[in-house]
């Protein structure tokens, strides 16, 4: 029996990146939601993505108001 054996080192795995995202539940009206899951089927993006980018959008106009405010 051979003890020897060859052993082939492993794939190095890329550490996992920073979680950048919170899982939650959020209640939308009705209209807000078909409005943006029809928007997802014509772009061909996700939903959620759309919802997370126009409150991204929003959180960006109101901190360039605020320094537009503060001139």
């Amino acid at each position: 029996m051979n003890t020897e054996q060859t052993f082939v080192a492993a794939p190095v795995r890329p550490s996992r990146p920073p979680k950048r995202k919170t899982r939650i539940t959020i209640y939308l009206d009705d209209e807000v939601l078909a409005q943006f899951r029809t928007e997802s089927e014509q772009s061909g993006t996700g939903y959620q993505t759309l919802i997370n980018a126009a409150l991204r959008h929003r959180i960006a106009m109101q901190r360039a108001e605020a320094v537009a405010g503060a001139d």
